[in-house]
């Protein structure tokens, strides 16, 4: 049995994760990039929702989130608010229980709007609770947003 770790909150890497962008943010060292990269390397199940793509490294992306229904616990948000202006009906729809917003993509309504739905709010980076290898981590601005943050051991440093 994978052991579980509790990355924040009440999320943990027994969860399913949809991280929603576009083509441009899923470039390789793109934020969406990274988010979708690290929660893999923690061992989590990970679905990439975005318009126009179909593969991405390997993985099936989703055009849409009808196929996901039932499936996803949390929604990552990789986008900027006026493009994810749905995204709150959206988790209702497919039954996601989360949202975790981060950095620049939460507002206040979008947490009154969750409050209505019973859909959790997480908020912050993903990357925050990545372990970074040193001295390089020491340049790396999420090793600094996330110095007291709970840390997630890579699948790869639990070998």
């Amino acid at each position: 049995m994978k052991k579980k770790y509790i990355i924040t909150g009440e999320l943990d890497t027994s969860m399913s994760y949809a991280v929603y962008t576009n083509p441009d943010r899923m470039v390789r060292h793109k934020h969406a990039w990274k988010v979708w990269r690290t929660l893999r390397d923690f061992g989590c199940k990970v679905y990439v929702v975005a318009p126009d793509m179909s593969v991405f490294e390997g993985s099936k992306v989703y055009s849409d989130w009808a196929t996901l229904k039932g499936k996803v616990d949390v929604i990552i948000p990789c986008l900027r608010p006026p493009m994810i202006n749905d995204i709150v009906q959206t988790a209702d729809q497919i039954e996601a229980k989360y949202i975790w917003f981060q950095e620049q993509n939460w507002t206040p309504e979008f947490d009154v709007q969750c409050k209505e739905k019973k859909i959790g709010v997480i908020r912050g980076c993903v990357l925050k609770h990545k372990h970074y290898k040193k001295p390089l981590a020491l340049f790396n601005p999420c090793y600094w947003h996330g110095w007291k943050e709970n840390k997630v051991p890579s699948k790869y440093e639990r070998i």
